[in-house]
């Protein structure tokens, strides 16, 4: 049976084992050939090809419920789903998602796209179920690392307190396994999860404690030999004492060890955690080598790995890590804290420069908070490097453990704003909204290196908490640089004007000089300003602009509700601001109250009215708005 003739799970049933493998290599082509056109979470799926095959083979989806953890290592789930016929527009606008969705399958069991969370979601699922009297299994499968979040051991504990009829998959790729031990494990496995096996031991123990004195001296002893046998053998009693039956570890890339463990297990009325080891990025030469960056990558050339396009400008993030490098070799106080992302927010030479100095914690978010707070307590300069969405994760720490105590820990918040094609899980849209209100927190956005280098060395000196917020993508270098340096809490004026005044943070200044440049060219005068500053705000120049030329526009990537926007009108309203100033037309350029569904940046931008024409047709729209009144 081909791939393309696969409309549903049901359909890989009657298979035989030759054909199952044949249809993972056909899988696995299927992906990398899409992957390396549309780019995408590449070495995840690679590696649960097996596993998901196995889980499909033996489960009755959607009946029984699968719960991806992260949800990047999803595409052979979706192949398997019915969506072969639409698996070419993943990513892609009005397109599949790259993680699982509700919304667009009914064997998406849960949404996903943060990590650690499938355990707890699994475990609702299964407590929901039980309370509205419905059968059917749940599996929850965790790895990629999302085993180190907190949430994934919150629910591990309540679920084996609770005692439901729960799987949990634990794909570890991290680690290598030789096939002694693996065969020894899977036969282990076999027999403790049988049920010939629990029979015996429950028959066993009720003989043996029927027998007069001695019977529960010997009951004890039985269980206490046991349990040391498991101890020696297996390496998941850690599970076993948070209440789970531990099964493994089994080759993940063994569809016949992998269906004939489910079929043992899953009977089972208990909570049971199998342990499959895998091989990240499995059947693509370069990914396998290298996983890291193939986690997630753009456009490459199959016969290479090389990217399809490489951009002639350097990201933000990786002049971030150049810049803080080099300021760790003047100051030894800086040390550097990310959660899982060293590549991703380019510390890699950072990490090799000073490996005593740089700390991954795993995907743990708040604990790096945290941990960075109590860092600064001892006079260290902590610098986070997390992604907008995932600081979301650690939004209690950040008030409570950083800024209530006004200690001089640096958030490097980056893909702040739209990120493109990984969708709405992964847009950095909130940032300026659920961290502007926070007390002590000072908040800026470079346009460009020059700003981002000059931005860091003010939060490093600062004595209190702060947070550089920057984009996915390349560097604006093209703005030409400024002669007005950066001040704590100034903002720039990049283009002089008298008609109206164009407000941007950050990457929203280039779009703003080249609408400003369309509004010159129809005889009116636009000023437009590199915010730098969203808080404090400077409303020394807001108060000066708003009160002579009396009509503004504002452009952030960020949503509407509680951003730089909002700032500038709350500011206009309160007691401080000029008789003048008060009467300014603000107009705002932001992200609605919704989702932003995934697609290219370029795309999304100008959908939303974030690119040069959105501007420009904003700053039309209220020139001629004035105008009527």
């Amino acid at each position: 049976m081909r791939l393309k003739d696969i409309k549903s799970p049901n359909d890989i049933k009657q298979l035989d084992l030759y054909e199952l493998e044949e249809l993972a290599q056909e899988i696995r082509d299927t992906i990398i050939n899409r992957v390396s056109v549309n780019g995408g979470h590449l070495a995840s799926s690679l590696g649960v090809i097996e596993l998901t095959l196995a889980m499909h083979y033996v489960f009755k989806s959607p009946i029984d419920k699968i719960v991806w953890d992260v949800g990047h290592q999803c595409y052979p789930h979706k192949l398997l789903t019915g969506r072969y016929d639409t698996f070419h527009t993943l990513r892609q606008y009005g397109g599949i998602s790259g993680f699982p969705r509700r919304g667009e399958s009914h064997h998406d069991a849960f949404g996903t796209g943060h990590s650690s969370t499938s355990i707890s979601a699994a475990l609702g699922i299964a407590q929901g179920r039980d309370l509205t009297a419905k059968s059917f299994k749940v599996i929850a499968v965790i790895g990629d690392g999302a085993m180190t979040g907190g949430l994934a051991f919150e629910g591990l504990n309540h679920a084996g307190h609770l005692k439901k009829d729960l799987i949990v998959v634990l794909n570890d790729n991290e680690m290598s396994i030789s096939k002694n031990v693996g065969a020894l494990s899977s036969y282990l496995t076999k027999i403790m999860a049988g049920d010939l096996y629990k029979k015996l031991k429950k028959e066993t123990k009720n003989i043996i404690e029927i027998i007069p004195k001695v019977g529960g001296h010997f009951s004890k002893l039985a269980q206490k030999t046991e349990d040391t046998f498991k101890y020696f053998l297996l390496p998941g009693m850690l599970f076993e004492e948070l209440g789970f039956s531990y099964t493994g570890p089994i080759d993940g890339h063994d569809t016949a060890k992998l269906i004939d463990t489910f079929e043992c297990v899953k009977n089972s009325s208990t909570p049971i955690l199998i342990h499959i080891v895998t091989t990240k990025g499995k059947g693509y030469e370069f990914s396998e080598k290298n996983p890291a960056s193939f986690h997630g990558v753009g456009p490459f050339e199959l016969d290479t790995g090389e990217l399809r396009t490489c951009p002639d400008r350097p990201s933000f993030s990786t002049v971030f890590g150049q810049h803080l490098t080099e300021a760790a070799e003047r100051d030894p106080r800086i040390v550097a804290i990310t959660a899982a992302m060293k590549e991703g927010t380019g510390l890699r030479e950072f990490s090799r420069r000073f490996p005593e100095r740089f700390y991954d914690v795993g995907i743990a978010e708040p604990h790096a908070v945290t941990f960075a707070a109590g860092m600064a307590t001892q006079g260290l300069r902590p610098v986070v490097a997390i992604y907008s969405t995932f600081l979301q994760r650690a939004y209690d720490e950040i008030i409570h453990d950083v800024c209530l105590q006004n200690l001089p820990v640096v958030f490097a918040v980056d893909r702040a704003g739209i990120v493109g094609e990984d969708g709405p899980t992964h847009h950095g849209t909130y940032d300026i909204s659920f961290l502007r209100h926070i007390p002590n927190l000072t908040i800026m956005s470079p346009k460009n290196s020059i700003e981002m280098k000059e931005m860091l060395r003010l939060a490093i000196a600062h004595d209190g908490p702060s947070v550089v917020r920057y984009s996915r993508g390349c560097m604006a270098e093209e703005i030409a640089e400024s002669k007005t340096p950066v001040e704590m809490g100034k903002a720039e004026v990049v283009e002089e004007g008298t008609d109206i005044a164009i407000l941007a943070v950050g990457g929203c200044v280039l779009p703003a000089l080249a609408a400003a440049q369309r509004l010159i060219e129809e005889g009116i005068s636009a000023m437009v300003v590199n915010v730098r500053f969203i808080k404090p705000l400077d409303t020394a120049a807001i108060d000066e602009i708003a009160g002579s030329i009396g009509k503004i526009v504002t452009v952030e990537e960020n949503v509407l509700a509680g951003g730089f926007g909002s700032s500038v009108l709350e500011y206009l309203n309160c007691d401080e601001a000029s008789v003048a100033a008060k009467a300014a037309a603000v107009k705002i350029v932001a992200l609605p109250d919704r989702f932003i569904e995934h697609g290219s940046q370029p795309l999304l931008r100008h959908l939303y009215a974030l690119d040069d024409d959105g501007i420009y047709h904003a700053s039309l729209s209220l020139l001629k708005q004035l105008k009527e009144v």
